[in-house]
């Protein structure tokens, strides 16, 4: 086993220099969910260069990919999942430069020595994590169908492995009314007084929520001129909650809190629900696997606090469809935040490069002891049927 963990680190050791380049390209081409056409090709380029099987398009979406590396030998299939999109306005301040980077790294690292066992590599290239549900609409088409365990990292401000996440999704509220002079207020409807009707109701409901239930919103659209009633008016708000279930059900709260704003002003309301963000169960088999391959290479691994901010991602939902690890590997202090400016500079400081690395060589160990361990492929599977 040693032998075999010792090559895949000397892979990984001998392709730095092209991880690390791909990583500063991908960081200095910030671009936004769905568009991550650039990040694609430099991703599919390095794997076609380490004789991966590039399938385009996955589950009809143009910046999504499959790249595989099997043997004739059926076995285990390990996919290591690559994020690359930006967010609006900040770049890489979330660091997926360094989840696609330590994700090729791993796939590449671990193909090296699959040639000796049964098994197939993939590389997921799952855009559009910031918002547009990629992972989800990619599970939804079958693209995990062929999948049997699922790897990947996040940077952050401590190494972690085992930390949940919030359910989430995004609604749009929006009224229409009718269009009056302010002298003469009564002769329209005011679409954004039942818009701010609605705000003063989920501020009332927020003594009820359970915890962990979150409710941010802005306003979008509010009126041209002080002097018209706004004969429209829209909100966007991000919902999170400890479930998918508590999160359907404070929307439909908000459904009511809208319904009723109706009522009191007679603008017409309407109600957009964005794509659901199930909460994350991390496999904590694969998770303890990993710790023990990162330890090897002089990361410590923490558990999280169990009254810890938690955020959203989709790889909740693969997690309730297949076992899947979603670790974190620190590359900022902990009073940095991620999507921020100081986070942004952080994902290609020399940290980062290091994380880079470390991660592949973890993820890529990790993969191998799923691939040649039955005990441990048998535990995995346990444990995840037990969450569903």
């Amino acid at each position: 086993m040693d032998d075999y963990k010792d090559n895949i680190q000397k892979s990984i050791d001998k392709i730095e220099a092209d991880l690390i380049k791909l990583s500063k390209d991908i960081h200095s081409n910030p671009e936004l969910c769905f568009e991550e056409f650039k990040a694609v090709n430099w991703l599919k380029e390095i794997l076609k260069e380490h004789d991966f099987k590039i399938e385009d398009n996955s589950g009809g979406l143009e910046t999504a990919f499959k790249a595989r590396f099997k043997v004739k030998k059926p076995g285990p299939r390990v996919a290591f999942l690559a994020e690359y999109d930006a967010l609006r306005g900040k770049g890489h301040a979330c660091g997926h430069n360094i989840i696609a980077t330590s994700a090729v790294g791993a796939a590449i690292g671990l193909s090296k020595v699959i040639k000796d066992l049964a098994g197939e590599v993939i590389l997921l290239g799952t855009p559009a994590e910031e918002g547009g549900g990629g992972k989800i609409i990619l599970l939804e088409e079958g693209e995990f169908d062929d999948i049997d365990y699922a790897l990947m990292i996040h940077p952050g401000s401590i190494n972690l492995i085992g930390r949940g996440g919030l359910a989430a999704s995004k609604l749009v509220i929006e009224f229409k009314g009718e269009a009056a002079h302010s002298s003469s207020p009564g002769d329209g409807i005011n679409a954004l007084k039942a818009l701010l009707e609605v705000f003063r109701g989920i501020d009332t409901l927020r003594s009820d929520f359970a915890k962990n239930t979150r409710v941010n919103g802005i306003i979008t659209e509010g009126g041209e001129a002080s002097n018209i009633i706004p004969d429209y008016a829209a909100a966007e708000f991000t919902v999170r909650a400890t479930t998918r279930d508590g999160l359907e059900e404070v929307i439909e709260k908000i459904i009511t809190v809208t319904k009723a704003a109706h009522i009191l002003t007679g603008a017409v309301p309407e109600v957009k629900e964005g794509i659901i963000y199930a909460e994350r169960y991390p496999n904590m088999k694969m998770a303890e696997q990993f710790k023990m391959n990162m330890e090897r290479l002089h990361e410590k691994m923490n558990y999280p606090d169990p009254d810890m901010n938690l955020g959203s991602s989709d790889i909740g939902n693969v997690t309730m469809e297949l076992p899947a690890i979603h670790s974190y590997l620190k590359i900022v202090e902990e009073d940095v935040p991620a999507h921020t400016e100081k986070f942004a500079e952080a994902a290609i400081a020399p940290r980062a490069e290091e994380v880079i690395i470390k991660a592949a060589k973890g993820l890529a160990m990790t993969g191998y002891d799923i691939l040649t361990n039955p005990e441990l492929r048998e535990e995995i599977n346990n444990e995840f049927n037990n969450i569903r």
